[in-house]
C-alpha cells in the first residue's frame, strides 16, 4: 500500500488519471440522473444508477456557474426542476429556507422562523446550526428545524402549508442535538425521527398517523440517523437506526418487525443503514461494522453474518456490486467485501467527514476540508482519478447532483458547478 502523498503524486503525473468512464457526451439531465429531492438522492443510498459522468474534475470539465453566500448550516441542498432549496441559521436566532434559481443562483423566495438552540459543550465544534436535509415531492418542501419542528412549505412561493411542533404535540423533550433526521417521503406518508420517536405523518395535512420506537427525546433520544425504506425477504419495511438500536418497522402500522442493539459511544449511531442481498450493513462510532442477516421464518430473528473493528462515524457508505466503501472515524477510507467483511484496502487519512455519490462505476466524494475527489470503483486498490479544492471552508452538508449540475454547500455559502465532458 502506498502512502497518500505518493499516490497523489501519481495522480498529478497522470498515472491514475485515465479513468474508466470514457468520453461519452454528458450535459443532459438524463445522462447524469434526476432531480435531487432528498437525503442521499432518489433511493437514499447515494447512487445514481447508470448516470454517465465526465472522467475529470479539472477546470475544463468542472466549471463554477455561480455561488451565493449563506450563514452556517449542515443541510444538504435539494433540487426540484429549476429550484435549489437551501437552509441556514442566521444570527444564532432564526432558521431561513430559500429557493434559488438553478441556472443563476438568484433568490426566488425566502422564509424564516425563530429556531436557534445551543448544543452541549462537547458537540460545540459541530455547531449550533440547522442540520436536517429537507425532502421535496415537487409541490411541497418538508424542512426539519433544530427545535424539533417540521414545516411544510409550498415550493412555488414558500408559503406555509402546515407545521408540527413535536415537543408541544408529544410532550417530548427538545432533542439535545437538534432535529437531525432527514424526512423520508413514501406514498402519502412522511416519516421522521422526531418527538422522541419515529412518526408517520400525512404529508398533505400534517396529521400524525402513528408513532413508534419512543425514546423521549432529550439527551438519550435525539436520533442522529435517518430512516430508509427497504424490502428484506419480500417484506417492505422502514430501516430505523436509533441511538441504541437498529430496527425494521412496518411502514403502514408502525409495528416493530425486528430489532438489534448497536453498540456506540454516547449513542453515536449516525450513518444511514444500507441493504445488500437481504442483509443490512451498519457501523458506529466506538462500536464496529457489521452485516446483519435475518430469518423471517423464525420470527424475524437477526444475527450478525460478520463483524469487524472498522468504525464508521458520520459518513454513510456506498455499495457497488458486492463491495462497500466507507469513510471511517479515523479519517481513512476503506473498501470491504460484503460477503465476508474482509478488508480489501484502507487509505491514509483524509478529512473528518465525506458525503459520497456513485454512478455505479465511480464515486464522487466531498471531503469536510472542501475537496472534491473522483474515485474509481476498484476493490483491488484505491484509485483516485482526480481531486480539486472547491472551497477553503468546511463542507459538512451532503453533495447534490442534478443533471449536469454539482452543488456544494459549505459553511459560508453554496456553489453550483457544471460538470461537462
Amino acid at each position: 500500500m502506498i502512502d497518500r502523498r505518493s499516490f497523489l503524486g501519481l495522480v498529478s503525473a497522470g498515472v491514475y488519471g485515465a479513468g474508466v468512464l470514457g468520453a461519452g457526451v454528458c450535459g443532459s439531465r438524463s445522462a447524469f440522473g434526476q432531480d435531487w429531492l432528498g437525503w442521499r438522492g432518489p433511493n437514499r443510498d447515494g447512487v445514481l444508477p447508470g448516470a454517465v459522468w465526465p472522467a475529470s474534475l479539472d477546470a475544463d470539465h468542472l466549471k463554477l456557474l455561480w455561488q451565493q453566500p449563506l450563514d452556517s448550516g449542515y443541510s444538504g441542498p435539494i433540487v426540484a426542476g429549476n429550484q435549489v432549496f437551501v437552509t441556514e441559521t442566521q444570527g444564532a436566532k432564526e432558521e431561513v429556507v430559500s429557493s434559488l434559481d438553478l441556472q443563476t443562483g438568484v433568490s426566488q423566495w425566502a422564509v424564516r422562523w425563530a429556531g436557534a438552540m445551543s448544543v452541549p459543550f462537547f458537540a460545540k465544534s459541530n455547531g449550533d446550526w440547522i442540520r436536517s436535509t429537507p425532502a421535496c415531492d415537487g409541490q411541497t418542501l418538508y424542512v426539519g428545524g433544530m427545535r424539533d419542528v417540521l414545516v411544510a412549505l409550498n415550493t412555488k412561493d414558500g408559503s406555509e402549508k402546515w407545521r408540527i411542533d413535536f415537543p408541544k404535540q408529544f410532550g417530548s423533550e427538545v432533542p439535545t442535538f437538534g432535529f437531525v433526521c432527514s424526512p423520508l417521503i413514501h406514498g402519502e406518508k412522511l416519516y421522521v425521527q422526531a418527538g422522541g420517536s419515529l412518526a408517520a405523518i400525512d404529508r398533505q395535512t400534517g396529521k400524525i398517523l402513528w408513532k413508534s420506537l419512543e425514546d423521549g427525546g432529550g439527551m438519550n433520544g435525539s436520533a442522529f440517523s435517518s430512516p430508509t425504506l427497504a424490502t428484506l425477504h419480500g417484506r417492505q419495511q422502514l430501516l430505523v437506526q436509533t441511538r441504541t438500536k437498529l430496527a425494521g418497522v412496518d411502514p403502514e402500522t408502525g409495528s416493530k418487525i425486528w430489532e438489534k442493539e448497536i453498540e456506540a459511544f454516547r449513542g453515536m449511531n449516525i450513518l444511514t443503514p444500507i441493504v445488500w442481498n437481504d442483509c443490512v450493513f451498519t457501523s458506529s462510532y466506538g462500536g464496529k461494522s457489521l452485516l446483519l442477516e435475518f430469518d423471517p421464518n423464525a420470527g424475524w430473528s437477526v444475527n450478525a453474518r460478520w463483524e469487524n473493528k472498522r468504525e464508521g462515524y458520520m459518513s454513510s457508505p456506498i455499495i457497488i456490486g458486492d463491495h462497500i466503501y466507507l469513510h471511517l472515524r479515523n479519517k481513512r477510507f476503506t473498501c470491504l467485501e460484503l460477503a465476508t467483511g474482509r478488508e480489501c484496502w484502507t487509505t491514509p487519512p483524509f478529512g473528518q467527514y465525506w458525503s459520497m455519490i456513485s454512478n455505479g462505476q465511480n464515486i464522487l466524494a466531498l471531503d469536510q476540508r472542501g475537496v472534491l475527489m473522483l474515485i474509481e470503483h476498484n476493490p483491488a486498490e484505491f484509485k483516485l482519478l482526480g481531486e480539486r479544492e472547491v472551497t477553503k471552508e468546511e463542507s459538512w452538508a451532503h453533495l447534490a447532483i442534478a443533471g449536469d449540475k454539482v452543488l456544494v454547500r459549505h459553511l459560508k455559502g453554496i456553489q453550483c458547478y457544471s460538470w461537462i465532458a
